[in-house]
């Protein structure tokens, strides 16, 4: 779909010059955009990804308990 929008013209060179220093072109760059904003699928299909992701990259403490304090530590 093809979407016609006003923009001024600082903002677009501003924008422009963002998607440049990414490597992407400015339609690239507001179409990530607008997918962040409103999500690409289904909530059960981010679920389902979210669940893959987590079964292959699941965190290793060795055994090791952390406690939140240690983990925030310097952070806050």
């Amino acid at each position: 779909m093809n979407l016609t929008i006003n923009v001024d013209d600082r903002i677009v060179d501003r924008a422009r010059k963002i998607a440049q220093s990414h490597g992407v072109s400015l339609q690239d760059l507001i179409r990530k955009y607008l997918e962040g904003v409103v999500g690409k699928g289904s909530p059960e299909s981010v679920a389902d990804e979210l669940l893959a992701l987590m079964t292959e990259h699941g965190g290793h403490s060795g055994g090791q308990r952390i406690r939140r304090e240690d983990a925030y530590e310097g952070r806050l």
